[in-house]
C-alpha cells in the first residue's frame, strides 16, 4: 500500500502541475519557444522518451500499456501509434485536459483512455508493459520501491521507469534551480543511487519475478534522469 509520504507528495505534485505551472508546463511540452534552460529540459526529456520507447517492442499489437504519470500524452500517443491500447493516467486534470486535446486530431480510436486519478489505482486492471517516465522522480527510495511493487503486481512482462541519480552534477543543478522564481519550482526531486534502490526493490516480495535488465542515463543541460528496466525473468 502506498504511505503517507507518497500520499502526501502526491498531494504537493497535483497542486504544482495544476494550479502553480500550467502555462510553463504546457508550453515546455510543445513546440513553443522557451529558455535556453528549459530548451535543454525538454531535449531530455525527449531523448529519454524515446529511449524508453525503444526498449518496447516496435510492434505493440494486443498489447496494454500504463503510462503512468503521462502528462501531456507525447509517450502515450506514440506507443498507441504501435497499436497499444494504452491507458494513460496522471494527478493533474489540466495535464489530461491538454493531453486529451492533442489527441484528438489522431485516428486511434479505442487506443487511448486519459484517466484523472493515482496511478497505484488498482481498478486500473493489469497490463503487459508499464512506464513511468519521470513520475517516480520525486519520491523517496522507499516509496519508489513500494510503487513498483504495487506495479509489479498487475504487470506481464517489463515496468520502465526512470528515477533522479544523486550525483555531484544534480546536487549543483539544485542550487542553481532555486534562483528560479519560486512559482516555476516543481516539488524537489529525490535524488537516489542505483545500489539504494537495488536493495529496495530487492526486498520487495512482489519484484522477485522481476530482474534489472537495463539502465540508461541522459544528460541534458538542467536535466539528468536514470532510466531502468525491470523486465520478468
Amino acid at each position: 500500500m502506498p504511505s503517507a509520504t507518497y500520499a502526501a507528495r502526491r498531494s504537493q505534485l497535483q497542486t504544482y502541475f495544476d494550479r502553480t505551472a500550467v502555462e510553463a508546463w504546457a508550453r515546455l511540452t510543445s513546440d513553443a519557444p522557451v529558455s535556453r534552460i528549459r530548451a535543454t529540459v525538454r531535449a531530455g526529456r525527449d531523448a529519454m522518451r524515446a529511449e524508453l520507447l525503444s526498449w518496447l517492442p516496435e510492434d505493440l499489437s494486443g498489447r496494454r500499456l500504463l503510462d503512468a504519470g503521462c502528462g501531456t500524452g507525447a509517450l502515450s500517443l506514440e506507443a498507441a501509434r504501435r497499436g497499444a491500447q494504452v491507458v494513460a493516467i496522471d494527478v493533474s486534470p489540466t495535464l489530461i485536459g491538454l493531453a486529451r486535446e492533442r489527441s484528438r486530431e489522431l485516428a486511434l480510436p479505442g487506443r487511448l483512455d486519459f484517466r484523472v486519478g493515482d496511478m497505484l489505482d488498482e481498478s486500473l486492471g493489469r497490463f503487459d508493459h508499464v512506464v513511468a517516465m519521470d513520475s517516480l522522480i520525486h519520491y523517496r527510495s522507499t516509496d519508489i520501491a513500494r510503487a513498483l511493487a504495487v506495479l509489479g503486481r498487475r504487470t506481464e512482462t517489463s515496468l520502465l521507469f526512470t528515477v533522479a541519480p544523486r550525483t555531484a552534477l544534480l546536487t549543483l543543478m539544485h542550487a542553481a534551480g532555486r534562483l528560479f522564481p519560486r512559482g516555476d519550482r516543481a516539488p524537489a526531486i529525490e535524488p537516489v543511487t542505483e545500489r539504494t534502490l537495488r536493495r529496495r526493490i530487492a526486498r520487495e516480495e512482489s519484484l522477485s519475478p522481476f530482474g534489472l535488465a537495463r539502465s540508461r542515463r541522459i544528460t541534458s543541460g538542467f536535466y539528468l534522469s536514470n532510466a531502468l528496466e525491470l523486465a520478468r525473468r
